[in-house]
């Protein structure tokens, strides 16, 4: 530029109309915004700045002190009706993002967790097997567990989103707003235009988080939440993070370069951080709260939830907080994302300590299934649903007991069955192995040792069902471990009908019933009716019994029946047809044949219904 300037008229043309427009003459002039008039009238003042920031950098004029002090105080003047227009303009384009159709278009993946956490109806807490349960941590959590509803599982929070920049400014104001900067900054107004820029978008920015349902909380408000309202407040919050970064951040940035790129001194970036830094962090303070809040194993899965919406939105956050200026946005974020990662872990590792110790004594009436077994399977079939994360996340094997250790309060297990395994499934396998250990130590609790073996197998076989059940829990058990559980409830059944029918089929046996040393028939009468007493009492004593226990799952009850009946049924028959005859030659036969074959068939379907049945209600009449 030319060091000299002789061009007064048009300096003084340039001073009159800065001064026409001085705030500090009236309020009609200070209300009166040029930005607001019509474009020859912004473009007259825009020249006129122009002209007199030429003037100041003209030897001529520096040279001449009078003049030199008018045309400075005349550009002071026009920057503060440049910074007020500025303000006013920003002001006036303000308004909070769209955010509904942009909520709705960032849950085509279904951020909220993969359960639901609607009540804790499931536990009954006058059961006193089931509320020692719920003084532990794995019993104040997720009802849908207990009730299996964890077979609904819902997509990753990982998706395929990405930025999407929209206009918060139309063009043309845009422009505006660009020429005024170019000229504050130009005339050395950096940072009072960065200032004004920064609180004026910053108050645009926090309206949008408040329509997003941001809230204001500190870390140690977040905290003192309770977990149910916390859990709710997390789905929310991930849906209105991903719009916050991938449209609200990147949407403000792109705006601080149309408006400030290459004017110098990085301002694009300067004003980017000014408006946006603060309400980043305030809304990953919520995440931060979370990941160091305290562990408990019902909180796994928000965490996991939170973990991948934040892996899903790292490569956005480091896009848009690119810079030296903004990177601590990034690295608080990445923190925060290992922090989780660590939490997960320990979660994990407190679940398997609350399984291993769950406390509760008193059986469960009829040998049924356990609560504890229902929440453990259906919280290891949400762990493989999150198999991807956690696959990443649990790199070393559990720290199980081994099978020369003296400690009786931990069941062994060898890792060498399960070579090849991830170290994911063999925690889940030793899930399942502290899972039975802690059943086995509550089916001690019985007094009847054949209610025993119905509790075990029930619950083994609950077990078995619920990985066959999960192609991906399967997938990680493996099926030779899933044979192993099998064989073991089989085993249950074995020992059941040895225990309960052993005594009850010794009756039908023949032994005992021969006099010796006679000549007639060779038969006791006397001993073959207290046989036939003994059975019937026996019967009648494990079909009163019996019919009050529960094997809830149908096909097995049927097929346990079909297995008593096999024994029983051709024993009896064989019996009544040999003796038969012997007994309804004697007075009163009925008291001692009580039940033909068909009585028999018939009573055994009465067995672990859960319902009480009088025996004789299905006799035939004789």
């Amino acid at each position: 530029m030319d060091s000299t300037y002789n061009d007064h008229t048009t300096l003084l043309k340039a001073q009159q109309i800065i001064l026409r427009y001085d705030s500090t003459v009236s309020d009609d002039t200070r209300n009166h915004m040029i930005f607001q008039s019509d474009r020859n009238q912004i473009d007259d003042y825009l020249q006129a700045v122009d002209e007199i920031q030429r003037a100041l950098q003209s030897t001529t004029v520096s040279n001449d002190e009078e003049q030199s002090t008018r045309v400075n105080s005349t550009i002071q003047i026009a920057m503060a009706r440049l910074e007020d227009e500025f303000r006013n303009i920003l002001i006036s384009h303000t308004a909070p993002i769209e955010t509904e159709s942009l909520t709705e278009s960032f849950s085509s993946v279904h951020l909220t967790s993969r359960t639901s956490n609607s009540s804790l109806s499931e536990f009954n807490d006058t059961d006193d097997s089931v509320h020692s349960i719920n003084s532990l941590a794995i019993g104040n959590s997720i009802s849908s567990l207990e009730r299996g509803e964890s077979s609904t599982t819902i997509a990753s929070c990982r998706s395929t989103s990405s930025i999407r920049e929209i206009d918060l400014i139309p063009s043309d104001i845009v422009y505006d707003l660009r020429s005024i900067a170019e000229r504050m900054i130009s005339g050395g107004y950096y940072r009072e235009c960065v200032q004004v820029y920064g609180g004026v978008r910053k108050s645009a920015v926090e309206a949008s988080f408040k329509k997003l349902g941001v809230e204001k909380f500190s870390i140690g408000d977040i905290q003192r939440l309770e977990w149910e309202t916390l859990n709710t407040k997390i789905g929310k919050w991930i849906r209105a993070a991903k719009v916050c970064v991938r449209v609200l951040f990147a949407s403000e940035r792109r705006l601080c370069e149309q408006i400030f790129e290459n004017l110098g001194n990085d301002v694009d970036d300067l004003c980017f951080v000014e408006t946006v830094k603060a309400p980043a962090i305030q809304l990953f303070n919520f995440a931060e709260a979370i990941s160091i809040s305290r562990r408990s194993p019902e909180k796994l899965f928000k965490i996991l939830d939170l973990h991948d919406a934040l892996v899903d939105l790292l490569p956005d956050i480091e896009a848009v907080f690119e810079t030296k200026s903004s990177e601590s946005v990034m690295v608080q974020v990445t923190e925060i994302v290992s922090r989780l990662a660590e939490a997960a872990r320990g979660m994990l590792s407190e679940f398997e300590n609350a399984v291993l110790r769950e406390p509760s004594r008193v059986p469960v009436p009829g040998g049924t299934i356990h609560p504890l077994t229902r929440y453990v399977m259906n919280y290891i079939s949400l762990i493989s649903d999150y198999k991807q994360t956690l696959g990443e996340l649990i790199v070393s094997r559990p720290a199980a007991g081994s099978r020369y250790s003296d400690d009786l309060t931990t069941p062994d297990m060898d890792f060498a069955d399960h070579e090849g395994q991830s170290p994911l499934a063999l925690h889940l396998i030793w899930i399942i192995v502290i899972l039975q250990f802690n059943l086995e130590g509550k089916s001690k609790h019985y007094k009847d040792n054949s209610l025993a073996y119905v509790f075990m197998m029930n619950n083994i076989h609950y077990i078995v069902q619920k990985v066959k059940g999960s192609l991906e829990l399967r997938e990680m058990i493996g099926d030779r471990y899933l044979k192993k559980l099998t064989g073991k409830y089989r085993q249950a059944a074995t020992r059941y009908q040895r225990a309960t029918w052993g005594n009850v089929l010794n009756c039908l046996r023949d032994e005992g019933l021969h006099a010796t040393g006679s000549f007639s028939s060779g038969v006791s009468k006397t001993a073959l009716r207290e046989r036939f007493k003994s059975f019937n009492a026996m019967f009648e004593e494990v079909h009163r019994m019996q019919a009050l226990w529960l094997i809830p799952d149908t096909q097995l009850r049927e097929e346990l029946q079909i297995s008593i009946s096999e024994k029983l049924i051709p024993a009896y028959r064989s019996f009544l047809g040999r003796f038969r005859t012997h007994i309804e030659q004697g007075r009163h036969p009925e008291n001692y044949i009580k039940y033909a074959v068909e009585d028999l068939e018939s009573a055994l379907l009465d067995f672990f219904e859960g319902n009480a049945i009088n025996p004789h209600s299905r006799r035939r009449s004789q």
